[in-house]
């Protein structure tokens, strides 16, 4: 029998399955079959390498080349160079040319080179199907280390000695809440994992589940004997089918293993976890309407106090912390409080997951230490923006955070720090906006969504987001009047002091911090009917500059036909036809359509 001498990871994330990795998995194995090297080398589906952007991604170990943008066609290639002959092939690594020292170690890439990951540790390095992968790189350690060599009360105190923070939003310190939970007696406490993540453009939770779900039922399982519940819920998603289908393996497994279920370690701890689809409610990332729905109830949420610490689900103590937060505890009860304390900012510990997108180079996964500034975020790591066009606005926070803008760009990332400039941390969603996004319709896409996500309790959530998006709707179609800035101003402070949960009470903040940055461009819609970037269509004029040179390009796609000139002569947009589709702007080569 042949030793595997080498392993082929093929990401097996969301995103690189969509872009037919298993195609990739299954001829890499037809490969090496045919080259007679199946029994040396095996190829291992793994999670999110967290370069999203240049998926499907190929690592070849030990060799640490990292191959991006894979395609089915690829595998002979890959198999028949590298691994036979120990030839790169150069075409599919990223960012040809490429150097040496590039090609031994892929994290010296700039996408890399700045990311610390503790959530993600293990996501992209073992299978998250085979427990026992996780179980080599000291999985279920620190719940074999609480067991048997702590009380519960020291669980609590190392958390809350490491300044762990929730990596929901809210930012509250894990070990207080913990510490709630469990001086409050009862005959039942739960503990909940929230794996709704509702925000745009998030996915860090997902790919957290994806790459690695054992790390979160091992901290499950800790919270569980720390707070005395022996039984646990993870709050899912109907629409994760991946990670639900990776949850529901890892619980089998670890159940066989005996490391869920009865008499954990030979102890008399005892614990279950068990998932509870959601159908993807934003609300119900608050934690009382996330509770509501496991009940079986409306997802909407309630006053507080009492919080769920005290009363939860079914009225018994329950703790509920995301997917990001559990995935630190175990790394946390290994290495210390110290360790961890030694890595953020002086009120921020640790690193933070954010989902990258927008117009940004290198769209992905990125973890960072607290205190990286947005700058080395965008631009380090992301690479700047796409086109080399100029950076306008980041947001964070999700829908209720607010946009961050070059005067801001070195602010470095920690929960007051954001605070401090109008935007907020949120659950990590972080999407890049260049000189073509318009701000108002930007404000209006985030009001659009809070206004259909709310669950309707409450007045000032239920009729003032929706009276705040049917403004901005009119201000995008033309329409607005110079009272309308105020009553969206006016909107906007009345419904964060009055709504009952933080869905409403951060609602309006796209509004009101494009508003106080981007005044200028809610002006221009209202006062002079121009969408300064062309891209409200009703407020969007195309118009035809000297550099035309009668090509007559423009006119061959225009849907309207509003486009008329003798052909080498300049022509001339019908500004009353135009429907502002871009056509003609997008098949010019001469820059002679332009935008308002």
């Amino acid at each position: 029998m042949n030793k595997v001498r080498s392993h082929i990871m093929v990401c097996g994330g969301t995103g690189c399955i969509a872009s037919e990795s298993d195609v990739i998995i299954k001829n890499l194995n037809d490969a090496l079959k045919k080259q007679g090297y199946d029994e040396e080398i095996d190829v291992i589906k793994t999670g999110c390498f967290g370069f999203c952007g240049q998926g499907p991604i190929v690592k070849v170990h030990p060799d640490n080349v990292f191959y991006v943008k894979v395609k089915p066609d690829d595998c002979d290639e890959i198999v028949a160079e590298h691994i036979v002959k120990g030839r790169v092939v150069e075409r599919l690594l990223f960012d040809e040319p490429i150097t040496e020292e590039k090609v031994k170690e892929h994290s010296r890439m700039n996408f890399y080179k700045k990311q610390y990951r503790i959530a993600l540790r293990n996501c992209g390095l073992i299978n998250p199907e085979d427990i026992t992968e996780y179980i080599a790189f000291q999985g279920y350690e620190a719940l074999g280390k609480a067991l048997t060599d702590m009380k519960p009360q020291d669980v609590i105190q190392l958390l809350t000695d490491s300044n762990l923070r929730g990596r929901g939003g809210g930012g509250f310190p894990l070990g207080r809440k913990w510490g709630m939970a469990a001086n409050n007696a009862s005959d039942k406490k739960y503990i909940i994992c929230n794996a709704d993540e509702g925000d745009p453009g998030a996915f860090m939770d997902r790919s957290i589940l994806e790459g690695d779900p054992h790390s979160v039922l091992e901290a499950m399982a800790i919270g569980g004997y720390a707070i005395g519940a022996d039984e646990g819920i993870i709050y899912i998603r109907a629409e994760y089918p991946l990670a639900i289908k990776r949850l529901e393996i890892a619980i089998k497994q670890a159940q066989e293993y005996g490391l869920l279920g009865d008499n954990i370690f030979g102890t008399d701890f005892s614990f279950n976890v068990r998932l509870k689809l959601g159908a993807g409610a934003f609300v119900c990332g608050e934690e009382t309407a996330l509770i509501h729905s496991v009940e079986g109830s409306r997802g909407e949420p309630s006053i507080k106090p009492p919080y769920p610490a005290a009363e939860g689900l079914n009225g018994k103590p329950t703790i509920v912390n995301n997917v990001e937060t559990y995935a630190n505890v175990p790394a946390i009860m290994l290495k210390g409080a110290e360790w961890f304390n030694s890595i953020g900012t002086a009120t921020s510990k640790g690193t933070k997951v954010f989902a990258l997108a927008g117009n940004v180079n290198n769209v992905g996964l990125v973890e960072v230490p607290m205190g990286t500034t947005l700058r080395e975020i965008i631009y380090d790591i992301g690479g700047g923006i796409v086109g080399g066009k100029a950076f306008k606005a980041v947001q964070t926070g999700g829908p209720s955070g607010g946009v961050i803008t070059v005067a801001d760009l070195d602010t470095p990332i920690d929960y007051e720090s954001l605070k401090g400039i109008g935007s907020m941390m949120g659950s990590g969603g972080m999407i890049v906006m260049d000189e073509t996004d318009c701000m108002v319709n930007i404000a209006k896409f985030y009001l659009e969504f809070t206004q259909d996500e709310s669950c309707g309790k409450c007045t000032p959530c239920r009729i003032g987001t929706k009276r705040m998006y049917e403004i901005l709707d009119r201000i995008c179609s033309g329409e607005g009047e110079a009272e309308d800035l105020h009553k969206l101003r006016e909107l906007g402070e009345m419904i964060k002091g009055s709504s009952l949960c933080g869905l409403g009470q951060t609602a309006p903040n796209p509004v009101l911090s494009t508003m106080e940055y981007f005044m200028n461009e809610y002006e221009a819609h209202i006062f002079d009917k121009k969408c300064l970037t062309g891209t409200c269509k009703a407020l969007a004029k195309y118009s035809i500059n000297d550099n035309c040179i009668g090509c007559t390009a423009c006119v061959k796609v225009c849907p309207t036909k509003c486009i008329t000139g003798k052909v080498k002569e300049k022509h001339v947009i019908d500004q009353d036809a135009c429907i502002a589709c871009g056509a003609c702007y997008d098949v010019c080569k001469f820059n002679a359509v332009v935008k308002p």
